[in-house]
């Protein structure tokens, strides 16, 4: 499922698109942004490729999930001065659901990865994401929540059984709680139900909350999308 093994599949086309991409300059609030880092180009791919590699990726992980070998020295000798991802994924901490893996076994340099507990953006995060899409080019943002979520349930406990976290844990979950007030009376599992919501409406906040972001979006070169990882299949949905 690596990315050796793709590159005789469905993805190979990708690989092509990549290796011809060029430096795409866009306009933010009136100033010319390089879509590059470190004088290297953007990836060629649009916002629809990206998401139908990840979704391409994922089938794969589930249908063929072996390993082959990468070989990684290669790659990292490859993207050493330079990056170019071509997706940006906001991610669970959770150490069952690794990005790269769960999405086909990605290589070096692919991904443009955020992660923290409960798949949340705060400053930083939002920061990260800003300059994955205006600086690197990166066309896709994926916020990926997951099943069975930690962070989510603690959330749940506390709308449910008054439940206090120490430190910075209650905090850290606190933009939880409303979409878990949402969805507390709606049949099925509340912590699944919740971390889709919150997904969802993490998702919506970005455009809201970043005119860099909005602006890319409007501008048809950057899509946002919300999706939930199932611990036990394997499988990526996409909540529309």
């Amino acid at each position: 499922m690596c990315g050796q093994c793709e590159s005789k599949g469905i993805d190979r086309r990708y690989l092509f698109r990549l290796a011809a991409a060029g430096t795409v300059a866009f306009g933010l609030n009136g100033m010319p942004w390089q879509a590059h880092a470190a004088d290297g180009a953007a990836t060629a791919l649009s916002p629809a490729e990206a998401l139908s590699a990840l979704k391409s990726g994922n089938e794969r992980y589930v249908s063929r999930p072996e390993l082959c070998s990468i070989d990684l020295g290669k790659q990292r000798g490859a993207v050493a001065a330079h990056q170019a991802p071509w997706a940006t994924v906001i991610s669970c901490a959770d150490s069952r659901v690794p990005p790269e893996l769960i999405f086909g076994g990605r290589g070096v340099g692919e991904l443009f990865i955020a992660r923290n507990a409960g798949n949340l953006v705060d400053t930083a995060t939002l920061g990260t994401v800003e300059y994955g899409a205006a600086v690197l080019g990166s066309p896709l943002i994926v916020v990926l929540a997951h099943s069975n979520c930690g962070a989510v349930k603690a959330a749940c406990d506390v709308i449910s059984k008054n439940a206090t976290y120490p430190g910075a844990i209650g905090p850290m979950v606190a933009p939880i709680l409303p979409a878990a007030l949402a969805v507390r009376d709606n049949p099925g599992d509340f912590v699944d139900n919740t971390a889709k919501e919150s997904a969802k409406r993490t998702a919506e906040r970005l455009t809201a909350t970043s005119t860099v972001l909005a602006s890319l979006v409007g501008g048809g070169k950057l899509k946002i999308a919300a999706a939930i990882y199932d611990l036990n299949s394997g499988m990526v949905s996409y909540l529309g």
